[in-house]
């Protein structure tokens, strides 16, 4: 669907990725800190069958077209349930219900599966941003109006953007990660320097676990990744999330994983646990980077060793981190085993806009309560985290 708004510049819906030239895309995305907004990345999880209408996410992508060229887009999602976003607003879908307000279908703005920070809309450099901006709002605006869509969610945001969706009327609502940043470290000792005592020494004695079980840890990057360690790390994926039954959240397929031997090895970074003299690593963790930011994804094994979890998601990808100049580490989703180990509570946010007046009202009279109870457990938790007093900066 093309709709013409100011002389010269048009708005087009689209159903798939691959209708924007990859250059012209990526000429928007490339610079920005995150890898997930990258047309090789979300066109794989629409061709691999991952995002799609019968899993729940039909892509519906905003563009915005001077003449034939791209000049801003949004990765947009059109959303039948809240599976796979990890920001839980089912609270608000009972409240919708109770209301009598039909909730779903919504649109989403997020990197499908990816509870990252970085969302935002691509703009060109050069280009007004909030001229840019109030256009794509608008044309949102009108979409959901005219499709009965009940609201626009924007998930795991670029700090920056929060303020300027925040002037077109967005509310924002405040969450948490763990995440990992590099305290001018040179060494991994010097990350075990920030402990205190008790927890330098977990630390040391989980690490030495593995390496008592005789494993050892061989890091495979880019070109330098077999393509079979692919389809094995779906394989390990698929383990890992099948142990967590309903809340394993398997959405990605096995296309899904070998397609990125192909469009995106060069952002991937494996760390594989092997037992001495084995072809095949009984532990894996799944890594990507950008520039200086490292993220962590999936991870499984075929044997259960005391602590291998530890050691392929934190401890290795910290060590690796630091030789390579990594200044921030999200791991992924949950915290139950993160802060102890180095990963302080961070703050993120989603914005959210509610076309139903009731609802709407509800969210901006509640949500600055909501906000002040997310911010007292960051502040709860970073209370008691294990380090030496005053030698962790909380600001990323």
């Amino acid at each position: 669907m093309v709709e013409q708004f100011q002389p010269r510049t048009s708005i087009a819906w689209i159903n798939k990725i691959s209708e924007v030239p990859q250059l012209a895309w990526d000429a928007l995305a490339m610079p920005l800190k995150t890898p997930f907004l990258e047309w090789d990345w979300l066109h794989t999880l629409e061709t691999s069958g991952s995002t799609t209408a019968r899993s729940g996410w039909l892509p519906n992508h905003l563009t915005v077209w001077r003449d034939h060229e791209l000049i801003a887009a949004a990765p947009l999602y059109i959303k039948g349930h809240s599976y796979g976003e990890f920001v839980f607003d089912h609270q608000w879908a009972d409240l919708a219900d109770r209301l009598g307000i039909q909730y779903y279908p919504k649109l989403l703005g997020m990197s499908p599966f990816t509870p990252a920070e970085g969302y935002r809309f691509l703009i060109a450099p050069g280009e007004d941003e909030d001229e840019i901006t109030d256009l794509m709002v608008s044309a949102i605006d009108h979409f959901c109006s005219r499709n009965r869509i009940s609201g626009c969610n924007f998930l795991y945001v670029d700090p920056d953007w929060r303020v300027v969706m925040e002037r077109h009327g967005f509310s924002s609502w405040l969450h948490h990660s763990f995440i990992w940043s590099n305290q001018n470290y040179q060494s991994f000792d010097d990350y075990l320097g920030a402990f205190n005592a008790n927890q330098r020494r977990n630390i040391k004695r989980e690490r030495k676990a593995v390496t008592n079980a005789g494993l050892s840890f061989k890091i495979l990057t880019g070109d330098d990744i077999p393509k079979s360690m692919f389809s094995l790390m779906y394989n390990f994926y698929s383990d890992t999330c099948d142990k967590f039954g309903w809340w394993g959240s398997k959405y990605l397929t096995k296309k899904f994983f070998e397609q990125l031997y192909t469009s995106y090895r060069h952002r991937v970074v494996f760390f594989a646990a092997y037992a001495e003299g084995d072809e095949h690593p009984i532990g894996m963790s799944f890594c990507l980077t950008k520039g200086d930011r490292l993220y962590g994804r999936y991870w499984g094994c075929t044997q259960e060793i005391d602590c291998l979890h530890f050691d392929a998601c934190y401890y290795a990808p910290i060590e690796w981190g630091i030789q390579n100049g990594i200044q921030l580490f999200d791991p992924g989703a949950g915290g139950r085993h993160k802060k102890r180990r180095g990963f302080p509570a961070m703050p993120n946010h989603s914005l959210h806009r509610f076309y139903n007046s009731r609802l709407s009202q509800i969210l901006r009279s509640h949500i600055e309560q909501i906000n002040d109870l997310e911010q007292q457990e960051i502040d709860a938790i970073n209370q008691e985290l294990p380090f030496k007093q005053q030698t962790i900066d909380f600001k990323i």
